[in-house]
């Protein structure tokens, strides 16, 4: 197998802090050329999504998408388990999971891709068509943000990780959405106390550290 990588991109980072975590040695292949952030021309021609990560298993066959990969893995590699042992593990740890992307991720998206000048015509992923920037879409990311963090706080008020007591995929992708924020100018609110501890436990992670 090996993963189609870009260093910076957040869902990227998701991918090998997984593999990380698994203890697998997967070749990665950046794709990403120049100063203007692009994929280079020989991925995007044979792969049409435009987006990274990819992964490309032994036989053949590509899987794209962030957690499309993550849970390939999971199936072939099922420890460490990173994504529920029993249906109500897998549909809690869904749940904050798909909570820390949407809420986390996708707000911080809002605000760098709409202001970024690399992005300039480029407000959406996965295209080669001209999307234009829409600079509305900044404060409502900027609102997003501020209440991925304010419920993450609250919810690690009452568990040690994000989806319970045991460190899961969930807390990936909160690191990822955290970090990402970080990266364009947000900070933690200083009210937010247990997801400052959190954030602290979570970076001092060996795959957090190395997956940078």
């Amino acid at each position: 197998m090996k993963l189609y990588n870009w260093q910076f991109a957040p869902n990227c980072r998701r991918v090998r802090m997984f593999v990380l975590e698994k203890g697998l040695d997967l070749p990665s292949i950046e794709e990403v050329i120049g100063d203007g952030l692009k994929l280079t021309p020989s991925y995007v021609d044979t792969w049409p999504h435009a987006m990274v990560p990819m992964l490309e298993t032994d036989d053949g066959a590509r899987i794209g998408e962030a957690m499309a990969i993550c849970r390939y893995l999971e199936d072939q590699y099922p420890e460490s388990n990173l994504m529920g042992r029993n249906a109500l593990e897998k549909g809690t740890i869904e749940m904050w999971e798909r909570r820390a992307y949407d809420e986390g991720m996708i707000g911080v998206a809002e605000v760098f891709r709409n202001s970024h000048p690399d992005f300039v015509d480029r407000g959406l992923p996965g295209t080669l068509e001209t999307v234009p920037q829409i600079p509305q879409l900044i404060d409502r990311g900027k609102g997003r943000v501020a209440r991925f963090f304010s419920k993450f706080d609250r919810q690690l008020q009452e568990t040690t990780w994000v989806a319970g007591p045991r460190f899961t995929v969930a807390d990936i992708t909160a690191l990822c959405a955290v970090d990402f924020a970080t990266f364009n100018g947000f900070e933690i609110p200083p009210a937010c106390t247990s997801l400052e501890r959190w954030h602290a436990q979570v970076s001092a992670r060996p795959s957090a550290v190395a997956s940078r």
